[in-house]
């Protein structure tokens, strides 16, 4: 369907009453992904954190305007684990934990769709641990060609000195790996937790039993604003005698070389031209 353009207004209330600046180039993200996003009354696009619990406007985060930062990085913990499994769901019917999806798109810095993006996933169970010795609560998923993704979960537990957060690695094809935290609103936490930035916070509301979250990332990445879909690629071809070979699936384990490199895959995975192994340390490790 053909998105309804209609012009909206450069400011408009914030959470707490006053203005917020609305990005310019929310038109442009919303007409990317029409067909999946919803509209506000008036007319307005309400992408990932566009609209609060009580419809109220929000600035997207970052704005993604010209000159805008991406998508704040925050520290990866000690609690990281590589080699998650490849799933978009971390729960079992019987997982105890208030329900939770998040979903939502990543773009670069033209504000375009990135597919193929590498997301990994980690948080704390219901009580707020994490399994350090399997992967429960762990896993890693790619954005599809709309740049969407969708996790299903539990709200994250608390534990001393944190507010309840989410875990997330977002590696773009050929860029650099973004790790950071998602936050959930309205926490009592939030306010004397040191490593809470509101510029993470998802958009979270109940339903039914369970809760839905959303976000949109923005990663530093450059586009070409000819081509709204494809991200920034590598090498486009293996150097020659290497055995590594876009369009393989590679199964954690496996060893490949790659410019007389020998690496060995973290996570099982469908190789894409800019996957390169020294490209992603996500995936691929020398040895």
């Amino acid at each position: 369907m053909t998105p309804d353009l209609t012009p909206v207004p450069d400011r408009a209330p914030g959470p707490s009453g006053g203005d917020r600046p609305i990005s310019r180039k929310a038109l442009l993200k919303a007409a990317l992904v029409a067909t999946a996003v919803p509209l506000l009354t008036g007319g307005g696009v309400a992408l990932a954190r566009d609209a609060g619990a009580a419809g109220v406007r929000l600035a997207p985060t970052p704005d993604c305007d010209d000159g805008d930062d991406p998508t704040h990085d925050q520290m990866e913990g000690p609690y990281f684990k590589p080699n998650s499994p490849l799933r978009t769901s971390l729960v079992t019917a019987g997982t105890p934990g208030v329900p939770l999806t998040v979903s939502g798109y990543v773009f670069g810095r033209e504000c375009r769709p990135v597919p193929g993006v590498l997301l990994d996933f980690w948080q704390a169970d219901t009580n707020g641990a994490y399994d350090m010795s399997g992967y429960a609560f762990r896993g890693h998923q790619f954005t599809d060609q709309s740049g969407a993704f969708s996790l299903t979960t539990i709200v994250a537990g608390l534990y001393p000195g944190r507010t309840r957060h989410i875990h997330v690695k977002a590696q773009a094809p050929g860029s650099g790996i973004l790790t950071t935290q998602l936050y959930f609103p309205g926490e009592p936490r939030n306010s004397t937790d040191a490593l809470y930035d509101p510029a993470l916070l998802m958009n979270v509301r109940s339903v039914g039993s369970g809760k839905e979250g959303t976000f949109d990332f923005v990663l530093d990445v450059a586009q070409d604003p000819t081509d709204p879909t494809d991200p920034p690629t590598g090498p486009t071809d293996p150097p020659t005698g290497g055995s590594w070979t876009a369009g393989a699936l590679y199964n954690a384990g496996d060893r490949v070389t790659y410019g007389g490199v020998t690496y060995r895959c973290l996570q099982a995975h469908t190789a894409l031209t800019g996957w390169e192994p020294p490209n992603v340390p996500a995936l691929w490790e020398r040895g």
